[in-house]
């Protein structure tokens, strides 16, 4: 036993820094300066604060609308994939109605198909209602990629909740609506966060969509994407700086949520 608590700690722990690791010279290298960027050895620690690479990054034309972009876009994607979802997963979790189980399916079926196969007919189709290059346009997509998760994780989670709490709050004089946002939703919470947390990352991360949906109007993950292969190392770097700390920080802001979904108590 003390040797397999041995073995799980040690992977924990590996698989711990070949995450953290990266991240961290990611931030000691962004605010470093260029001259940390092309040194070598790399440093292991921050000597001296530098915030030259950030002013260049946001003095690159575009930079500032992608970002603003992202955060739109990604806020958008969370608000629908909570408002849509988690009425969605409380109908299947409490309600029995024809086509129950294939609509669970079909749920599923949504994310068989890639991005890329449906690239050609939602930009046909986007063209059509006149919301092509715009946000809209990334938002309907990525609030279509999280939707599944959201509902699926929020439906398990209602179904665990007894109804009987439900139903004392009927008989106390709440409607149904009133039992739901002050009973089922406060229990549910957790679901909630890990639904957040999903919809962000996936609207953060997301490119081919973005690139694809739009010219002018791109979130940072595309307009990246479209300068790499002609901008210079440390600002790739600063791109993935702010790539990846935002979802850091979000994460940060719902954990006692999402701590709560696995039992975890944090206080």
């Amino acid at each position: 036993m003390r040797k397999k608590a041995i073995l799980y700690y040690g992977l924990g722990i590996f698989f711990c820094l070949s995450v953290l690791l990266p991240i961290y010279f990611l931030i000691v290298l962004s605010v470093s300066g260029r001259d940390a960027v092309y040194a070598w050895p790399k440093i292991f620690y921050v000597a001296n604060l530098d915030w030259s690479m950030f002013r260049f990054f946001f003095e690159v034309e575009g930079v500032t609308r992608a970002m603003f972009n992202s955060v739109l876009v990604a806020s958008l994607t969370v608000v629908f994939a909570i408002g849509l979802g988690t009425p969605a997963a409380y109908a299947l979790a409490r309600y029995n109605f024809f086509g129950k189980n294939f609509y669970r399916i079909a749920i599923l079926f949504t994310r068989a198909f890639p991005v890329a196969i449906l690239a050609l007919p939602l930009t046909v189709r986007f063209i059509n209602l006149g919301i092509y290059d715009t946000i809209w346009a990334v938002v309907i997509v990525h609030t279509a990629l999280a939707l599944p998760f959201s509902i699926l994780i929020q439906s398990n989670l209602f179904q665990s909740v007894p109804k009987e709490l439900e139903e004392a709050a009927w008989l106390l004089g709440c409607t149904k609506l009133q039992a739901f946002f002050k009973i089922m939703l406060p229990i549910c919470m957790p679901s909630v966060a890990a639904t957040a947390i999903f919809a962000f990352i996936i609207s953060w991360n997301e490119v081919f969509a973005a690139a694809v949906l739009t010219v002018k109007n791109r979130t940072l993950t595309a307009f990246l994407i479209s300068q790499i292969s002609e901008s210079p190392l440390f600002f790739q770097i600063t791109g993935s700086f702010f790539l990846v700390i935002p979802t850091l920080f979000f994460i940060f802001i719902v954990r006692k949520y999402l701590f709560s979904l696995w039992g975890i108590t944090n206080k």
